[in-house]
């Protein structure tokens, strides 16, 4: 695999932003005494964000998978 530190960057960017999704749909649901200031509006935008990134951060793990981290990926 040619450049496989780039591969490797987007990987991680793309795990990091997994976590950081998680982490924020966790504490919007397990926590929500902690956010403060929230409105019920509020705390679903920043859910519904949390979820998109989340989604998002899946589905670029998804293709690096599929396209450059298997060996036999056939593309």
């Amino acid at each position: 695999m040619k450049n496989k530190r780039l591969i490797t960057a987007l990987q991680l960017q793309a795990e990091s932003d997994r976590e950081k999704a998680l982490m924020a749909l966790e504490l919007l649901v397990n926590n929500p005494v902690g956010i403060g200031d929230h409105t019920a509006t509020d705390m679903y935008k920043d859910a519904e964000i949390a979820l998109r990134n989340l989604a998002d951060a899946e589905d670029r793990l998804q293709v690096l998978k599929d396209y450059y981290l298997t060996e036999t990926n056939g593309h």
